[in-house]
């Protein structure tokens, strides 16, 4: 589509995709959507991004990062059908985090519908040089209709100054006002000098009771934008100093699949063996204040549990390896004086015997507070079983720590205690099945 047309699209769910391509010094780039009446927000919930990932509605949803052998995808699902019916436009936005557009090749925005995986629309931006921040599209209603518009429109000021630009409160640093200047003292009248007597005031009769006075609203919780990205180099985050002290913290891993093979090895002698079929599990290590430790899993049903011990629950199993929601746990903040530590991994299941050409991406995204997110290295060993991250209590603070850790389980010895045995949890391990 050329900048500033139209095409009309299905009433219906729709997988809208932001693309690029990556590469050295291509810094990265985010989705985000606002659902506006009258080009602009109603409060601050109607901006669905990173650190506010689902619209209340359920009409919009962010569904994350993946990386598709040197092209990335930032996808939203956006259900017309479910947009309430004084939201008159859904603006789908971008922004870069560590430069600008004019380094973000191949930039594109793509609207599927979720269904049938059909190409509704596509838009292709081009020209873009200081901006840090696009409108790249918009869904519109017309005639009780929706149409997408191709918009192209850039900011120089970032996510925040798009935020602000359609209603958004955002998050600012506080400053310390400058002390106010001394008041002189006051000058003494002469003592010959009387006062001034002020003429007698007619006083209105009383009036009945006042109004009561209604106390104001509550003010909302202005909009966070800041992430996190764990590296290498800075491994680890405090949850505490990124404002995720209670609520619910989701846990997602979400992966891609560059190549399927159906054998192993290769002349390099790496791993290659990746089937469509791969089933990965989503787990977690546990041990809490009290001693008591277990694991959070599918294999097994060990579920677990968000309102009594452990306060971690595996919230299904991604048994397609394809989904776009990937596999998720949820833990439970409000008792996180319960925890001692907490290692989630990742075990693969069926499908493939190694991680191989698997693109992976895990974002921890607290109920209050800024996302934190980290991909996963190229795996290069026969690994079945990854280390993502170890959540620590260090003084009533939770501390993540980015591990991606590719473990190789010796003959004989299973995935889950191969993990156990690295970072020395101490259980007794029997056989389980799903």
């Amino acid at each position: 589509m050329p900048k500033g047309s139209n095409t009309p699209v299905p009433t219906t769910a729709l997988r809208v995709e932001l693309g690029w391509r990556s590469g050295p010094g291509v810094p990265d780039a985010d989705a985000s959507a606002l659902l506006l009446v009258g080009r602009k927000v109603r409060s601050d919930s109607d901006f669905v991004f990173y650190n506010q990932p689902a619209h209340a509605s359920g009409a919009v949803r962010h569904e994350g990062k993946r990386d598709g052998g040197g092209r990335i995808t930032d996808t939203l699902l956006v259900d017309l059908t479910r947009v309430e019916a004084s939201i008159e436009t859904v603006v789908l936005a971008a922004s870069t985090d560590g430069g600008t557009f004019g380094q973000v090749p191949d930039l594109y925005i793509e609207v599927r519908d979720a269904a049938s995986n059909a190409v509704v629309a596509r838009f292709d931006s081009t020209g873009a040089s200081v901006e840090t921040a696009f409108v790249l599209g918009e869904f519109y209603r017309r005639q009780g209709a929706w149409k997408f518009r191709a918009v192209g429109q850039g900011y120089s000021s970032g996510l925040e100054g798009l935020a602000t630009d359609f209603g958004i409160t955002v998050d600012e640093p506080q400053h310390t006002p400058p002390a106010a200047a001394p008041t002189a003292p006051p000058v003494a009248r002469p003592a010959t000098v009387p006062p001034p007597v002020a003429p007698p005031v007619t006083m209105p009769p009383p009036a009945g009771p006042p109004a009561p006075v209604q106390p104001p609203a509550p003010p909302t919780a202005p909009v966070r934008l800041s992430k996190v990205t764990l590296t290498k180099a800075a491994p680890a985050v405090s949850l505490t100093k990124q404002g995720g002290t209670s609520g619910a913290m989701r846990v997602n891993l979400n992966w891609q699949v560059r190549k399927q093979f159906s054998g192993w090895g290769s002349k390099r002698g790496r791993a290659v063996a990746m089937h469509a079929d791969l089933d990965l599990d989503l787990c977690a290590l546990y041990e809490l204040s009290d001693g008591s430790k277990g694991v959070v899993q599918a294999l097994g049903n060990a579920f677990g549990s968000l309102n009594r011990p452990p306060y971690i629950h595996l919230d299904g199993d991604d048994r397609t390896g394809a989904m776009a929601s990937g596999e998720n746990l949820t833990v439970n903040l409000d008792h996180k004086a319960s925890f001692r530590r907490i290692l989630v991994f990742v075990t693969i299941y069926e499908g493939a015997r190694s991680f191989a050409d698997l693109h992976a991406t895990v974002t921890l995204q607290p109920q209050f507070g800024a996302a934190i997110d980290f991909s996963l290295d190229e795996c290069t060993v026969p690994s079945t079983v990854c280390a993502l991250a170890l959540i620590t209590n260090t003084g009533g603070d939770l501390i993540v720590q980015r591990e991606a850790r590719y473990l190789v389980p010796e003959r004989g010895v299973s995935p889950q205690r191969t993990v156990d045995y690295a970072y020395g949890w101490g259980m007794n391990w029997t056989p389980g099945r799903k």
